[in-house]
Parts: structure tokens; C-alpha cells; sequence
């Protein structure tokens, strides 16, 4: 690897060396920047041929370049003969002008190295491309090593050095005088153009007279610069010192056999013996036959044959020769009118243009992009032609490569996209692209597409002419998969809406529709629902084709798989838009049951999707309700026992609060306080018997289930102690609360979770401990108010109907013995197993209030308001002792 680039370095190295060393101190340096060597060129290929452009304008040139090293051999005088030949012949190339002829862009420039010359854009000279690649650098270029004349280029090739040959025979009234590959120079646009006119006569007569042309002897001793190459000379030069323009009609009979012989000339000439070797020259061709001439092409061959005559009045001259039918393939003639073009009007140069389509396809890509393509965009800068030049343009982009077409054609294009005046011209302009939209979008980089292309679009939909939105909107869906999906969405689709919306066109709106449908494909989803689909109920007519379009956006986005419509849009919107439309009066019979038939399919998937929903809802509540059944059947037990006492608890709590309502008014205050402690103990220990009978029957079923024992509960806050509902699968529960929970004099400490179960076992993770002490504002009913002290209630009745409710079960037990059941135990003892009526929002809610709250502060808890009791009046009042003893105990 290291070897490869130290010699491609050393390469690029050498070769910067001889530019350099080529053209240091030229005059042209000063004006122009010399690029790589290209080929070579003139008289023995003594020129060397680099690229080059001008350091004012950028413009492309070719720079001719004479090394005086390469004549350092010879004697001074010899050098001095040299260079004022190469001088004479480019000074006569610049003073002539022609098509034919190389033209010259700087004059010859000489420094103390070399002499040089600047001319238009040079690809090679003839001999180059024909094989002889002397004086070129090394390795020869593929460009050149690879170059294969099509038939095309010979044809035409050769006709362009006949027609400057009769340019300089009819009207300089010369003789050129070395017609040879090395003087053929092609262009960077593979025309042939004529140089080397070191050896040229001009006519000694006066022009009106014939011309005569004055001819120096060969001389054996000047140096092979100084005399024409003689394997392409004419025999009367050499044998008898004549010269006409027969003789140079002779030399392109030559370059013709070479040309269709690989370069190789008809006749080999001895330069030592010159004399000799024309001599037998003379001989063969007086007997030249057809067999020599066999690789040259039978309709060209007699006309070959004639200019090799030795005789010079027989051959043809060089106005003949452009008039014959070889010359008269449809290529040739096409491309001789491209360089005839600037003489042409515009109705001459419309009517060729129309006709070109039919010919490029016969022509070689080579010679279309080199020859054709230049003259078909520098058309562009005439307005009015460009509506004819194009369709021709984008016919031969479509045969380039991506990479031919950004470098060749897309800069060319860039002022045509932007075209709009005049009128006419720019209208059809927008036609031919829109046309040729999916050319432009497949091979146009993304950035281009997005600053050039797509705005073309876009003025395309806006135009107002109705033809060019409506084949707009007939060709966006064929190239629409090649839009990048943000221009489509925020600009195209807004477009083809508005012009839908705004335009008076029936046409134009119904196509907007059409063209909306065929790229529903490329949205996605939620934008046609969200965009789309409401746009449809913007659209103001009501005629049959709208409808029908409309509907057809509806059934595209209902039937297209990756689209879709869902239940509540078919349901909320679409069907009640559809609804209405199917019965307007505009519509046909056939119109009217694609309508019902759309609505049908939307109704039968709107009721199957729904249904479908729905079973499966029912199929989910069944399956619960047997896990239910279950759990009341494990827990019927449980039922049947504690009914009895969540009768019982239920009217203790029912009398709790009729009296706490009726406030024992009849009491009388006046009793003393031993009344009142002796009352106070007795119903502790009657509630703490019954307390202890309920427990053993609630502790017997731990399993409770929830939909017999458990309501689900909405979240009351810390003051309920509920945040959850209760899960309506089966729990097994073991106490109503913490075992942790100690019961205070001033308050409790419990567990709070306010995302879980307060029901749960001691283990239950996330749960923190909380102390709910008596609130400030309450009086604190652990201990006995002093003597004296006012009291907010009425004096408590006699509470033997509670002690007689409570006292046949179970005898008393003391408070030592109940301080040592567990909390949650005891507690259970105050858990109904189902809602009493008018009890408020939750069963389970009453004992904990009824611990935390109503023994300790009954009178501030909101949840005993007289709203939240609907118990009849007679409960109120079913037992005045219980309410007396009650109002002692919390009085």
C-alpha cells in the first residue's frame, strides 16, 4: 500500500513538474490557469494539449504547448527554422475564422522554454483517438485508450473537414498543404476542426483570376518539423513540385483509408529515398483496385478511390465531396444542422425541434450527450424556444446516468424551473415537467427536489389555468411514493385542498378528490382521520361526481388495511355525514346503492366490533360472578352466624344514635357523679361480655368474603381510615385490624396506607404507623370531668334494656381480661357482618369511628349528622333507659 501511494505521488509529482516546467514564464500563465496533459497535437504531435481556464471568467479552454526541449538535438539555425514554422502555422490559425477550424481563444505566447496558444476545449486529436499516442503522458488516459469512432462521428467528422477544406479552397483561395489525423483536432464536443497550417499556400493570383499556388521542392535536409508528413502528401508534390487544391482533396482521401484502417496509412513512405518511394507509389495507385480499399464502406468506396487518383482533375473537389449521398445519413444531417443553428429563426428552429425526438434515438449516447445536449441548453436562454427545446432535454436525461444527469443536465434545468414569462411558454413548461415528474424526482438529489422541483408542483396547483391543475392532479399519484413524507403533509395535501375548496371548477374539484383517494396509501392513519376525513365535510357542492369522489375517500380509508376508520369516528362522525349525502336528490339509482352499500358494510362492522366488545364484557362479569358464588358459599357459615349479631349491633347503634339526636332532654342534670360511674362501669362490663360472644363467633370463619361482608368503599380520607376498595377476590383475613394497634386513653396508633387495604395483614409492605390522638378541639372523655363542671349534654337514662339485650349470653368479663385479647380480636367484636340500614357510606367505616372517634368524641364526628341516618321514627325512641345509660356514659 505504501509502495502504491509513494508511486502515484511520485507520479502526480512528475507530471506537476512538467506543466510547470512546460509553461513557466509564458505570458499565458498570466491569464490562464494550465491544468492536466491531455493529448497532443500538430505537425509530428510536437504539441502538447492541456486543460485549462481563464482565471477572469472560468471559462474552459484548451492550452497548446511547445516544449523547445524537444528540438535541443538540433543545430540553431535548424531550431530557428522549427519554431518560425509552428509559429507561421498558428499565427494563420488565428487569423482565420470558421467552423471548420480550431478557433483560437489567445494568441501564440512565447517565453525563453516554449511557445504557447490557448483555443476552445480540446478532447484529442485525430491520430490520438486512432492510436498513435506519441507525445502523450504515461499511462495514456482511458478516455483516449478506449475511444471508438461510432459511424456517426466518422460520417459526420469527415464531412466537417470537407466542408473547411472548401471553405479554404473557395473562399481564403488556399492550399492547406498537410491535411492529416495529427492537424484533425476533436473537440470536447467530438466536432473534427482543422489546424496546422505550418505548410499552407495562398493563392499568388488576384482573387478574381484562378488561383495559383506556389510549391517549394522537398528538402531531405530540413528537419522533419519543417516538412510536411509525406505519407499523407500528394504524389505531384514531390514529382513535380505543383500544389492545388486537388492536392489536398488527395490528403483527405488518405485520412479516410486511415480513418477506416485504424490509422494505419495507404502507403508507407521511406523518408530517406523519398524520390523512390513515391515513384512506386505512383504505380500502385494507378492499379489501385478494390481489394485495397475493402474496409472502407462500399457507399463511400468509388468516392475513396477517386481522390487517390494520381490524376488531380479527376478526384472531386471538396464541394462535391459534402454533396454525396455518404454524407447524407440522418445523424450526419442532424448533427450538421445543430452547427448551422444559429442561422436558423425560431419557426425553422421549432419545427426541427419537434422533429429531433424521432432521430435521437437512432444516434449514439455519446454523441447526443457531446454533440446534441450543448446545443439543446443553450437554447434555453431564448425564452420562446424552450417549450420545444425540453421534451428533448428530459428524452435524453432519460438515458443518462443519476450522475450524467446532476452534472450535465439539472444545472441546466435550474432557470427553467423558475421560468414564468411569458404566459404561454411558462404554461407549457409546467406541462412537460408534470409529464416527466417521476424523471425529475427519481434522479433530482432531495435537496433540489425540495428548492426546484416541488415549488414547480406546487405553482402547478395554484396556476390559473384549469388544464394544468387538472393534469397536475392526475399525475402527483404517479410519482406521489416518491415525495418525502413531510412535503407531502405540510405542503402538497394542503394544496391539492384548497384548490378542491376554493376552485369554481367542477373538474378541478372532483380530481382533487380522485387524487386525494390514490394517495391515501401513502399517509398514515391518524392523519386522514384527524385531516382527510373532516376536510370532506368542508366541501360545499353537492354534485353526483363530488359525492361519489367523497365517497370514495370513505371507502378507501374504510376498506385500505393499513388505514382504517375506528368504531367511535364511524359512529360519531362519518356515518352521520354519510347518512344525509345518500339521500340527495342528485344522485342516481346506482349512486344511491354504492352509498347504502358502503353505509351497510360500516354498520355491520360498527355492530360486530361492539358486540364483540360487549361479550366479552359479559363473558368477564360472569366468570366474576362465579368466583363470588364461591366465595359466599365458603362463607354461608359465616353468614348465618353472624347475622344474629349484626341484629343486635345494628339497634344498639340504631339507639346510640336516636338518643345522641333527641340530646336526653327530659334528663335531668341534677344526679351526682357516683350515679354516673357506677352506670359508666356496669354497661362497660355488659358490652364487654356481649363483645366477647361476638368475637368467637367472627373468629371461627377467618375467610370473609367480600361481596357478603365488604362493600367496595370509596376513598374517605384519614378520617374514615379507607382509602381502597376491597378486592372482590377471596382474602383471608385474619383480625379486623393490625395486631399492632394499641388502644390509648388520648388516642390509638394504626397502620395508614393510603393505596392499600386497611384490612391487611401485619406484614403488608408500604404501610407506615400512624397516631391518631384526640383532637384538640374535643373533650377527652378518658377520664371523669371535675365536680362542678358544666355539662354540654342531658343526664343519661337507665340502661337495664342494654344490659338485659347483652347480659343472658356470656358472663362478664372484666377490662384485665379484655386488655389481654388481641386489639383486633376484641375489635371484631364491633364488625357487622352486612350494611345496617342508614348507617352512611360504609359498614366498615361505623366501628372504626365508633372506636377512634364516637367513644371519645362522638359529637364532633360529622359522619353521625342526621343525614346520614334514614332509620324510622320509631327507632328513635324504642327504648328510653338505653338512651338514658348512654347520655351517662358519654355525658
Amino acid at each position: 500500500m505504501e509502495s502504491m501511494l509513494n508511486k502515484l505521488k511520485s507520479t502526480v509529482t512528475k507530471v506537476t513538474a512538467d506543466v510547470t516546467s512546460a509553461v513557466m514564464g509564458n505570458p499565458v500563465t498570466r491569464e490562464f490557469d494550465v491544468g492536466r496533459h491531455i493529448a497532443s497535437g500538430g505537425n509530428g504531435l510536437a504539441w502538447k494539449i492541456f486543460n485549462g481556464t481563464k482565471k477572469s471568467t472560468k471559462q474552459e479552454v484548451a492550452v497548446f504547448v511547445f516544449d523547445k526541449k524537444l528540438i535541443d538535438k538540433y543545430q540553431k539555425f535548424e531550431k530557428d527554422q522549427i519554431i518560425d514554422s509552428l509559429k507561421r502555422g498558428v499565427q494563420q490559425l488565428t487569423r482565420l475564422r470558421h467552423p471548420r477550424l480550431l478557433t483560437v481563444q489567445h494568441p501564440l505566447e512565447e517565453s525563453r522554454d516554449c511557445l504557447a496558444f490557448c483555443t476552445e476545449p480540446v478532447f484529442a486529436s485525430l491520430a490520438n483517438v486512432l492510436g498513435n499516442w506519441e507525445n502523450l503522458p504515461s499511462p495514456v488516459s482511458p478516455d483516449i485508450k478506449d475511444y471508438n469512432l461510432y459511424d456517426v462521428e466518422t460520417k459526420y467528422g469527415l464531412l466537417q473537414v470537407s466542408e473547411g477544406l472548401s471553405f479554404l479552397h473557395s473562399s481564403v483561395k488556399m492550399v492547406h498543404g498537410n491535411i492529416t489525423p495529427e492537424n484533425i483536432i476533436l473537440n470536447k464536443s467530438g466536432a473534427w476542426k482543422i489546424m496546422g497550417f505550418d505548410f499552407c499556400v495562398s493563392s499568388s493570383n488576384p482573387s478574381e483570376q484562378e488561383p495559383k499556388f506556389p510549391c517549394k521542392e522537398w528538402d531531405p535536409n530540413l528537419p522533419s518539423l519543417c516538412l510536411p508528413n509525406p505519407e499523407y502528401l500528394a504524389p505531384e508534390y514531390i514529382l513535380s513540385v505543383s500544389c492545388e487544391t486537388a492536392s489536398d482533396m488527395y490528403s483527405l482521401g488518405t485520412v479516410m483509408y486511415a480513418v477506416f484502417n485504424k490509422g494505419k496509412p495507404i502507403f508507407e513512405v521511406n523518408k530517406q529515398d523519398i524520390y523512390k518511394s513515391f515513384s512506386r507509389q505512383l504505380d500502385q495507385l494507378s492499379r489501385l483496385g478494390s481489394s485495397s480499399l475493402s474496409n472502407i464502406p462500399e457507399e463511400v468506396r468509388e468516392h475513396v478511390k477517386l481522390l487517390l487518383n494520381v490524376t488531380p482533375t479527376v478526384r472531386p473537389d471538396a464541394d462535391q465531396m459534402t454533396k454525396i449521398p455518404f454524407f447524407d445519413d440522418v445523424g450526419a444531417v442532424t448533427l450538421q444542422y445543430f452547427d448551422t443553428l444559429f442561422q436558423r429563426d425560431n419557426l425553422q428552429k421549432s419545427q426541427f425541434f419537434k422533429g429531433l425526438p424521432k432521430v435521437l434515438p437512432k444516434l449514439p449516447k455519446r454523441v447526443i450527450v457531446q454533440r446534441i445536449l450543448p446545443c439543446l441548453t443553450s437554447e434555453f436562454v431564448n425564452p420562446d424556444m424552450v417549450p420545444f427545446v425540453l421534451p428533448n432535454v428530459l428524452l435524453i436525461a432519460e438515458e443518462c446516468t443519476k450522475e450524467e444527469y446532476v452534472k450535465l443536465i439539472l444545472p441546466e434545468l435550474g432557470p427553467v424551473f423558475k421560468q414564468q414569462e411569458p404566459i404561454q411558454a411558462s404554461n407549457m413548461i409546467l406541462l412537460i415537467f408534470l409529464q416527466k415528474m417521476d424523471l425529475l424526482l427519481t434522479k433530482t438529489p432531495p435537496d433540489e427536489i425540495k428548492n426546484s422541483v416541488l415549488p414547480m408542483v406546487y405553482r402547478a396547483l395554484e396556476a390559473p389555468s384549469i388544464q394544468i391543475q387538472e393534469l397536475c392532479l392526475n399525475i402527483i399519484p404517479t410519482f406521489a411514493n416518491l415525495i418525502d413524507y413531510p412535503s407531502m403533509k405540510n405542503a402538497l395535501i394542503p394544496r391539492i385542498k384548497n384548490a378542491c375548496l376554493q376552485t369554481s371548477s367542477l373538474a378541478v374539484r372532483v380530481n382533487s378528490l380522485v387524487c386525494l383517494g390514490k394517495i391515501l396509501e401513502y399517509l398514515d392513519k391518524w392523519f386522514v382521520l384527524d385531516d382527510i376525513l373532516p376536510f370532506l365535510q368542508q366541501i360545499p357542492s353537492k354534485e353526483p361526481a363530488v359525492l361519489m369522489g367523497i365517497l370514495g375517500i370513505y371507502k378507501c380509508t374504510f376498506t385500505h388495511k393499513k388505514l382504517g376508520i375506528t368504531k367511535e369516528q364511524l359512529a360519531g362522525k362519518v356515518l352521520p355525514h354519510l347518512i344525509p349525502l345518500s339521500i340527495e336528490n342528485n344522485l342516481n339509482l346506482n349512486q344511491f346503492n354504492s352509498f347504502i352499500s358502503v353505509i351497510k358494510e360500516m354498520l355491520n362492522r360498527l355492530e360486530s366490533e361492539h358486540k364483540t366488545k360487549l361479550e366479552q364484557l359479559q363473558i368477564m362479569q360472569e366468570q366474576q360472578k362465579s368466583l363470588d358464588i364461591g366465595n359466599q358459599m365458603n362463607a354461608s357459615e359465616e353468614m348465618k352466624v353472624t347475622n344474629v349479631g349484626s341484629q343486635h349491633i345494628d339497634k344498639v347503634f340504631n339507639n346510640i344514635g336516636a338518643d345522641f339526636l333527641t340530646g336526653g332532654e327530659s334528663e335531668n342534670k341534677e344526679d351526682g357523679l357516683q350515679n354516673k360511674h357506677k352506670r359508666t362501669k356496669d354497661l362497660t362490663d355488659t358490652l364487654m361480655d356481649n363483645m366477647s360472644s361476638l368475637t368467637s363467633l367472627s373468629v371461627s370463619t377467618p375467610k370473609i368474603s367480600a361481596s357478603s361482608t365488604f362493600t367496595s368503599v370509596p376513598s374517605m380520607g384519614l378520617g374514615m381510615m379507607f382509602s381502597t376498595p376491597v378486592d372482590n377476590t377471596k382474602r383471608n383475613l385474619t383480625n379486623g385490624l393490625n395486631a399492632n394497634m394499641g388502644f390509648q386513653t388520648s388516642g390509638f396508633n394504626m397502620p395508614v396506607n393510603t393505596n392499600q387495604n386497611l384490612f391487611s395483614s401485619p406484614s403488608t409492605p408500604g404501610v407506615t404507623k400512624m397516631t391518631l390522638g384526640t383532637p384538640s378541639t374535643l373533650p377527652n372523655f378518658s377520664a371523669v370531668p371535675p365536680a362542678g363542671a358544666k355539662q354540654t349534654q342531658q343526664r343519661p337514662t337507665d340502661m337495664s334494656a342494654l344490659n338485659n339485650l347483652f347480659g343472658p349470653q356470656k358472663p362478664k368479663v372484666s377490662m384485665n381480661q379484655l386488655s389481654q385479647q388481641k386489639p383486633n380480636q376484641w375489635l371484631n367484636q364491633f364488625v357487622p357482618p352486612q350494611a345496617s340500614p342508614g348507617m352512611g357510606s360504609s359498614v366498615m367505616g361505623t366501628p372504626m369511628n365508633m372506636m377512634g372517634q364516637s367513644a371519645f368524641g362522638m359529637q364532633a364526628n360529622p359522619f353521625f349528622s342526621p343525614q346520614n341516618f334514614a332509620q324510622p321514627p320509631t327507632t328513635m325512641t324504642n327504648s328510653s333507659s338505653a338512651s338514658n345509660d348512654l347520655k351517662d356514659l358519654f355525658g
